[in-house]
């Protein structure tokens, strides 16, 4: 059996951030180079105008995947000996500014200009600003603003979960039980249908939140036989599932096959040996190089903005010079959504999150000493 006595060392993890940058080039290639809309870049199809990128890049969907059981370890570890209101704290300071500079930024640039082939299903209005401001316009009934928008609900609903555990206080076994019933949940909500299960367990997605959770208590913990089990159960439960996102992407043009789950099922487990060899005590935990943190910080940034401002912009440049081609104008659109990125983390996530955290946390102890006295005289 393993101690129960957790592992001290650096909670920066500079694997981590490398994993992300992965995670975000294979989103950002499906979108780019992958996506099944015949005539996506023009008369040329994307099959024909770059055949092996093509194919490799209708896989870049499971970067979404591999998002969400990354964030199983990282949330785990992050939240661990913090309070309900500290986590709630940590997230919105760390989620909010760039996704809110995104929204505004697609917006600003749907009303000034018309740069890019827009959705023709994007409507602009105040409504559907203020919606797209939650961070849940799916269930508000108004479109997504910024299209990868729809991930960042699954995520909040996930810190919701891991919020009503921190009530109760984080230790092995409770995370432990937490992470088999949640299995459970989902196997229930997978055979029953329900819409109100799916909202509130994530049925597609729990098999990858565990198993993140799981290998960061291995890595807190040590490894042990019943953590191996639940990270069985947790690979068997999502490569299951997983055939309900092959599903959703197998709709492809005359002429070209369906994704394979075969080959889905490698890739997603190929992540998750990732993940492991990264986080769990593997060799990847040992990287001190200095880019990987540097990428990790543009992640986010850049997963915002990299489909609904990169992709139109390559489209207005295609439109406005077409001489050379395509693919020219796609990697100038990704450097400049690099660029974009760097100036969304220092100006907007570094400073209004900052300040978000300061003001916030500054609040909670205000009221804290306010509510003492009222507290000390009702005893």
């Amino acid at each position: 059996m393993p101690s129960r006595r957790p592992r001290t060392g650096p909670e920066r993890l500079v694997a981590m951030d490398g994993l992300r940058l992965v995670a975000a080039v294979m989103v950002a290639a499906y979108h780019f180079l992958g996506t099944p809309t015949p005539h996506f870049w023009g008369r040329t199809e994307l099959r024909d105008l770059a055949p092996f990128l093509h194919e490799i890049s209708r896989y870049g969907w499971l970067g979404v995947e591999f998002f969400f059981a990354i964030s199983g370890f990282v949330i785990c570890m992050s939240c661990w000996g913090r309070t309900p209101a500290q986590f709630t704290v940590s997230r919105i300071a760390r989620l909010f500014p760039a996704y809110w500079c995104a929204v505004l930024l697609v917006v600003a640039l749907v009303l000034v200009s018309r740069i890019g082939q827009w959705p023709a299903a994007t409507r602009i209005d105040p409504r559907t600003v203020l919606g797209n401001l939650t961070m849940a316009p799916g269930p508000l009934g108004v479109e997504l603003v910024d299209r990868v928008g729809w991930t960042l609900w699954v995520e909040a609903r996930f810190y919701l979960l891991m919020a009503v555990l921190l009530v109760f206080g984080l230790s092995y076994r409770r995370v432990v039980i937490f992470c088999g019933g949640w299995l459970l949940a989902g196997v229930i909500a997978l055979e029953l249908h329900s819409p109100l299960l799916d909202e509130l367990v994530l049925p597609r997605y729990t098999g990858l939140f565990v198993a993140g959770i799981v290998l960061y208590l291995m890595r807190r913990f040590g490894q042990s036989l019943l953590l191996w089990l639940l990270l069985g159960f947790a690979w068997c439960y999502e490569l299951t599932a997983l055939g309900r996102r092959v599903a959703d992407h197998a709709a492809v043009p005359p002429g070209e096959s369906p994704p394979s789950w075969a080959v889905c099922a490698a890739v997603l487990t190929v992540c998750l040996g990732l993940l492991a060899l990264a986080g769990a005590g593997g060799p990847l935990t040992r990287l001190r190089w200095r880019w990987p943190v540097i990428a990790g910080e543009l992640t986010y940034p850049f997963y915002l903005v990299h489909q609904s401002i990169g992709i139109p912009l390559a489209k207005g440049l295609i439109r406005a010079f077409p001489g050379p081609g395509p693919l020219p104008w796609m990697a100038v659109s990704v450097v400049c959504m690099l660029g974009l990125s760097l100036v969304i983390h220092r100006t907007v996530e570094r400073r209004l999150g900052h300040l978000l955290r300061h003001r916030l946390t500054l609040d909670m102890r205000v009221r804290d000493v306010a509510a003492q006295p009222a507290l000390t005289r009702t005893r």
